[in-house]
């Protein structure tokens, strides 16, 4: 391409490329933890005796291979799959792009097992969690990633809690296909109109500095204040025109955090994409310009090449599984997404914006307008179950249904993980915040 002729027809095109028939549809998750010092339940800086580096390196002795960012070891990388590290030392797997939820499963559990035999060996607990429960933000290392040095010095100008979300907060995401425009923002209004359903279910962030917040996803509290041009949920979804060329409207006029050159970060110093575009130096701007901007916004959706679909707290194995299967059956099942798409526009933003603001602190609980989220919950994880089956019975492959049960059980006795922490914390662990390890 030439690059002078880059144009906002040449950034749209970005995302219709990632179009593929449902024959070739994937599942991938991501999903980050937080890593301890068993000997003072410290965050692993990057480069102690026992540190992140450290961690990769002893990781790297598996398939993997090293990422380096000038001398320092920043990810490991296999096969299209990652291992990278967040501001505050949060280890992320992104994973491989599988056909079905129980594979995507069975690559969680390996890892999963493989850290946590090597925190034994060398002495650390990982945690999945959504807000770390123990420390203050101050008292978190940062890790040496030069975008992190751009995105440190501009969150505090843009919000209130976005340190907070840099370092102390760990979430489960789902990356999903699509196979028209049209399918796409089906599946984008879905996605957002439910978001609130999502936080509510995962909610596992009910403690700060070792006591009760308050809140049961304090990390979706966390996420509200971070970065408005960049962040939470977005209206426009919902019009009537709706697709790929909005969504590049809109990247179009975010602030970008730098511009990456010959392995170097360069200040863009608020600049948004489009004034990029019109100024061109003292860079052309190019297509891989635009690929890192993507990467740049944080809302509760985000299209890529793909859907990713980010509103829930960390969470153990049967977590990250039940949320790919949770949104696999309402998705990848047209009867599902029909019914799921129905739901969706009977509730005006409204509703939706008035359940999303409850649930931080209410859950399932959460209420608006005399609407109950507990019992949008249940049609949903029941919709997706019935998805989950037809899915099963079109491919010929053992039903996914199975990994939707903590699910189920969240919405019939209307009580997350949070809460069951918060009695524990209460009663049996005798405010003993320690115990948690024990938990996962």
């Amino acid at each position: 391409m030439n690059l002078k002729k880059l144009n906002i027809r040449d950034l749209s095109n970005w995302f219709r490329s990632g179009i593929k028939p449902e024959s070739e549809w994937g599942i991938g998750t991501e999903h980050e933890q937080f890593i301890y010092d068993k000997k003072d339940l410290k965050r692993l800086a990057y480069d102690t005796q026992l540190g992140i580096r450290k961690v990769l390196q002893e990781l790297q002795k598996d398939i993997w291979k090293p990422v380096l960012e000038g001398e320092n070891l920043i990810a490991l990388s296999a096969n299209g799959v990652t291992i990278t590290l967040e501001p505050g030392g949060q280890l992320e797997l992104s994973g491989g792009n599988f056909a079905t939820v129980h594979e995507t499963y069975a690559e969680t559990k390996h890892h999963l097992e493989v850290l946590s035999a090597l925190g034994k060996k060398l002495g650390f607990y990982n945690l999945p969690i959504g807000f770390d429960p123990f420390w203050k933000r101050e008292d978190i290392p940062w890790m040496p990633k030069e975008r992190y040095k751009y995105m440190k010095s501009w969150m505090p100008t843009k919000g209130g809690l976005g340190l907070d979300m840099m370092t102390r907060t760990c979430s489960i995401q789902v990356n999903l296909d699509f196979s028209s425009e049209q399918d796409m923002v089906k599946k984008a209004q879905v996605a957002q109109a439910f978001q609130s359903v999502v936080m509510a279910l995962f909610a596992n962030s009910p403690f700060t500095e070792k006591k009760p917040n308050g809140y049961i996803s304090y990390r979706s509290k966390v996420w509200d204040d971070t970065d408005n041009d960049r962040c939470g949920f977005l209206p426009f979804i919902f019009d009537k025109n709706f697709g790929f060329d909005s969504w590049t409207e809109y990247l179009l006029d975010v602030p970008m955090y730098f511009i990456f050159r010959d392995e170097k970060y360069y200040p863009a110093n608020g600049m948004t994409f489009r004034e990029f575009m019109k100024k061109g130096k003292p860079f052309e701007p190019t297509i891989e310009d635009w690929e890192v901007h993507v990467t740049t916004v944080f809302p509760d959706i985000r299209l890529k090449k793909f859907l990713e679909l980010r509103g829930a707290d960390a969470g153990g194995l049967g977590q990250i599984a039940a949320l790919a299967a949770l949104w696999v059956g309402l998705l990848y099942d047209q009867q599902a997404l029909d019914k799921a798409h129905k739901m969706a526009k009977e509730m005006d933003v409204d509703l939706i914006c008035g359940l999303r603001a409850q649930v931080p602190k209410n859950g399932l609980k959460a209420q608006y307008k005399s609407v109950l989220l507990q019992d949008i919950a249940r049609q949903l994880v029941q919709t997706s179950y019935e998805g989950l089956g037809r899915r099963a019975l079109k491919l010929g492959i053992e039903s996914e249904q199975k990994h939707l049960k903590p699910l189920q059980e969240i919405v019939t006795s209307g009580k997350t993980i949070a809460e069951r922490h918060l009695d524990k914390y209460h009663n049996e662990w005798g405010g003993d915040l320690k115990k948690i390890f024990l938990e996962k």
